[in-house]
């Protein structure tokens, strides 16, 4: 298992006192990771050391600023591939199934492309299979590292620290499909309010019944027995000839 993933999971999630009050426990155990670089566990460790600073009540202020008033910052891989089109909900029960096979559960609050699920999922994976399903989402993890670069955030950490533990390079030509859209302003809430009510979630077989969430979600993975390919590659309704879309294939 990998002890970085599993901090970087926690790390990029809503802070909470419990992850503040751990500082010295969390650099501890990545100290002892020989899994990853120098260079991996030095940018973590930086962003471990400035969350911790910070009272808890501003980090979740930061937080929320950044990545969930920020949807082109968003922590949710299908968001920067397919929007909220109904492929979306598909790929999310195709990645859950992967899951369910590996015997990974999530909880029934979380949606299966969150970014610290997804590495929380990969902590408990072989360095193969690491390796294999972050080159396949490593284009969607460089666009959102040079979006917080642009804003000058460490949170920028997590994702260099990402880059650093996987062989693959990024396809450049999808990192440009993402980055192609335009960034909302978080303080323009009007603008924020009318984008969700626009792009409500749906998926599956209905005309608005379907709204995207846990429950339904679940109820999606019962009825689904087969391999779990979910496309990675970024899906505005438009053909792409630079590059092909990328099919994630976990262990079975």
């Amino acid at each position: 298992m990998s002890v970085t993933l599993k901090i970087l999971s926690a790390i990029l999630s809503y802070p909470s006192n419990d992850l503040i009050e751990g500082e010295a426990e969390l650099l501890e155990a990545l100290k002892g990771d020989e899994s990853v670089s120098e260079q991996a566990k030095s940018l973590v460790g930086e962003l471990i050391s400035d969350i911790c600073s910070h009272d808890v009540y501003d980090a979740q202020e930061r937080y929320v600023l950044l990545f969930d008033r920020t949807r082109t910052n968003s922590l949710h891989l299908f968001e920067h591939v397919h929007g909220e089109s109904r492929d979306r909900g598909q790929a999310m029960v195709d990645l859950a199934v992967m899951y369910e096979k590996q015997g990974f559960d999530i909880e029934a609050k979380e949606l299966p492309d969150f970014i610290p699920v997804f590495l929380e999922y990969l902590s408990t994976q072989s360095s193969e299979e690491v390796n294999n399903l972050l080159g396949q989402t490593l284009h969607i993890m460089v666009a959102i590292r040079q979006r917080l670069q642009k804003r000058k955030s460490i949170y920028t950490n997590a994702f260099l620290a990402i880059e650093d533990m996987v062989e693959a390079k990024p396809d450049m030509a999808l990192v440009e499909q993402i980055l192609a859209e335009e960034e909302a302003d978080p303080n323009d809430l009007d603008a924020l309010d009318k984008i969700w009510e626009d792009e409500a979630v749906t998926f599956g077989a209905g005309k608005g019944e379907d709204v995207c969430g846990p429950d339904r979600l679940r109820t999606q993975i019962r009825a689904h027995n087969r391999p779990p390919p979910s496309n990675f590659a970024p899906d505005n309704g438009a053909s792409n000839t630079t590059a092909q879309p990328t099919q994630i294939n976990g262990e079975h």
